[in-house]
């Protein structure tokens, strides 16, 4: 039995059919078709076939029937069972169809990582799935591959997913990494190798920001910090808004690769060789940019909660700053302490800017905690930006 609904957004109609179409049902299947199609003025129509289980010949006139009527007519989501009949039919020479998705469950998996834009889970020892929390992720998806694939080709060692798949309602990007394991677990495991691991992290990093790119190649980081600026200065003092756009507009421009989000869930070990993961950030620009990132990883994501190190990061808050400390000590080895607090001071500015809009937009300043994380990035902004004279060095 056929089942045909239908949905009109934007001027395009979508119409789903579910179930199976054959000989019996297919004059029924028709003129709920046509009656959608007469029913909603509409620009162009996409037949979603996400439900459809086979479709019989007589079902395929009822395709061409449409396709004749709309031109522009698009299928997508076609299962690999009703892409096989549309092929050996050569339906896929005289339509444009997307062949669907298979649909992959992370229930029970382990979660590794988790970033702005998804969580990261293991789905077997060979391996991982990045779901996408955007229901509509799948432009991200392609950005992010390709960004990965660019880095992979600039000698960045990174996993390039290899499929794509569905999700419950969102879309997720599935990598082959072969009983890979995060910094983050190898560390909560083997906390007296915390140095070695620090060490090995630090120079995947030092790799990455080594590495020039064109750029058209990568988003200017530059270009987000002025935006994150622009939006946290609405919030401050007058003088103060101004003179944070100002110090970040005032950062040199550098072509040199910087990946956004690094901390150790998104280093991964596999046989020995370091790896970077969740590449959707990855960007060229002053590697303060970065350490801003690292700042917020460790320190400034749980300057309120120090609860957030452990179920974010899954090591305790003291662990986490003696990961950044030792981070700072290792990337900037030769200088004296007191050169490497000034930077981490020009580090938290930024930081503490993207903390502050993160905590506006998404409204946590409603709960008591991020009531008082609201005003801690404030007061800790406007001491900073009263104390600096430039974001870079």
């Amino acid at each position: 039995m056929a089942a045909i609904t239908s949905e009109l957004n934007n001027n395009v109609l979508t119409i789903r059919f579910s179930g199976r179409i054959d000989s019996g049902n297919a004059p029924l299947a028709e003129a709920e078709v046509n009656k959608a199609v007469s029913s909603n003025p509409h620009t162009s129509v996409i037949a979603d076939l996400d439900e459809l289980e086979y479709i019989s010949s007589a079902g395929l006139r009822v395709i061409l029937r449409l396709r004749k009527n709309e031109p522009t007519l698009k299928i997508v989501n076609v299962t690999s069972e009703v892409y096989e009949i549309f092929d050996m039919t050569g339906f896929t020479e005289m339509l444009p169809i997307e062949k669907g998705y298979r649909k992959l469950s992370v229930d029970g998996c382990e979660v590794i990582g988790q970033g702005a834009n998804g969580k990261v889970y293991r789905l077997d020892p060979d391996t991982i799935i990045k779901v996408y929390f955007n229901s509509d992720a799948l432009d991200d998806i392609h950005r992010e591959r390709e960004l990965a694939r660019k880095a992979f080709v600039l000698g960045i060692p990174t996993a390039i997913p290899y499929d794509v798949v569905k999700v419950g309602d969102t879309y997720g990007s599935v990598f082959e990494l072969l009983n890979a394991k995060s910094f983050a677990k190898l560390i909560a495991q083997q906390p007296e190798k915390l140095d070695e691991y620090v060490e090995m992290s630090v120079d995947l990093m030092r790799k990455i920001h080594s590495t020039e790119v064109k750029p058209n190649d990568m988003p200017d980081m530059k270009e987000t910090g002025v935006k994150w600026a622009s939006f946290t200065a609405e919030y401050l003092p007058e003088e103060t808004g101004k003179k944070l756009v100002r110090l970040i507009k005032e950062i040199p421009t550098d072509y040199h690769m910087i990946h956004g989000d690094y901390h150790i869930k998104n280093v991964m070990l596999q046989n020995g060789e370091t790896l970077l993961i969740d590449m959707d950030t990855l960007c060229y620009g002053h590697p303060i940019f970065e350490l801003a990132s690292v700042y917020n990883a460790y320190v400034g994501f749980s300057s309120v909660d120090k609860g957030v190190s452990m179920r974010f990061l899954g090591i305790p808050h003291e662990t986490a700053l003696s990961i950044r400390d030792k981070t700072l000590e290792l990337y900037f080895s030769g200088r004296s302490k007191e050169e490497i607090a000034e930077i981490e001071k020009m580090a938290k500015v930024i930081g503490f800017t993207r903390l502050l809009r993160r905590n506006v937009r998404r409204k946590e300043y409603e709960t008591e905690v991020g009531g008082k994380e609201l005003e801690l990035f404030k007061s800790n902004l406007i001491s900073l930006l009263a104390e600096v004279d430039k974001l870079y060095y």
